[in-house]
């Protein structure tokens, strides 16, 4: 755990000042600057989502009975956890820290390897937090929104955030790599298959649909809740 928090601490400080480079302005924030390019690649993960990915997330709903893709929720969510400790640290919330802390204790051990959730249960609240609202709670602005290929909605900010969670997420570290491979493929699946619900409240278009989902619901992670998320934790 030292040697981790290490190597994040130095990666923190190495993003804060490509950070501070790329987003020079708040001003930035919600811009749409590059909404031509953003469009093309929203088509290409649209049309790959349609082909490949959102027909694998229906058979695997299917295959898979629903204690079973509960218990796989379980497993991420437990593993993302870790994730959360940390950067409850970074942004100066012991409370918050110890309880995800405890989360992960008790649904490692009694949970079976986080298959199940008695945490939650114990009053244990899982609090969602990733190195992207914790730059932004240290004032770095948000930058201009980006469709990555393959990925989906992002911004400037969440861009370097998401470096800082790859770095912290436990299945990074997880050998051989072929299970790691199966286990980061079951998490892809079981997000979308979860997201197999709101396709249908979609309306309108669909490139301002997801860009307006996208920035309403980090909006809402940013500030704990204090903004209503329509979505609630389907984006």
């Amino acid at each position: 755990m030292l040697l981790t928090m290490s190597v994040t601490m130095s990666l923190i400080m190495s993003l804060i000042m490509l950070l501070t480079m790329v987003c020079s302005s708040a001003a930035m924030a919600n811009e749409d600057r590059f909404e031509t390019i953003n469009r093309k690649v929203h088509g290409f993960n649209d049309f790959m989502d349609t082909k490949l990915v959102k027909p694998a997330a229906k058979v695997y709903k299917k295959v898979l009975p629903e204690p079973v893709r509960v218990s796989v929720r379980h497993f991420v969510g437990n593993l993302s956890d870790v994730g959360d400790i940390i950067n409850n640290v970074l942004q100066g919330k012991p409370k918050q820290a110890l309880s995800d802390l405890g989360r992960v204790l008790v649904n490692s051990s009694i949970g079976i390897g986080g298959l199940f959730d008695p945490a939650s249960r114990m009053g244990l609240v899982d609090h969602d937090e990733d190195f992207s609202q914790t730059l932004a709670v240290w004032g770095f602005p948000r930058g201009p929104y980006i469709v990555i290929p393959g990925v989906g909605p992002s911004d400037v900010r969440d861009i370097f955030g998401r470096v800082g969670n790859r770095r912290v997420d436990p299945l990074r570290y997880y050998y051989p790599v072929a299970h790691r491979n199966s286990l980061a493929g079951l998490r892809m699946l079981g997000i979308r298959a979860k997201l197999l619900t709101v396709d249908g409240v979609v309306f309108g278009d669909k490139y301002i649909f997801y860009r307006d989902a996208y920035l309403q619901h980090r909006e809402f992670l940013e500030k704990d809740g204090e903004v209503e998320d329509p979505f609630g934790d389907e984006f």
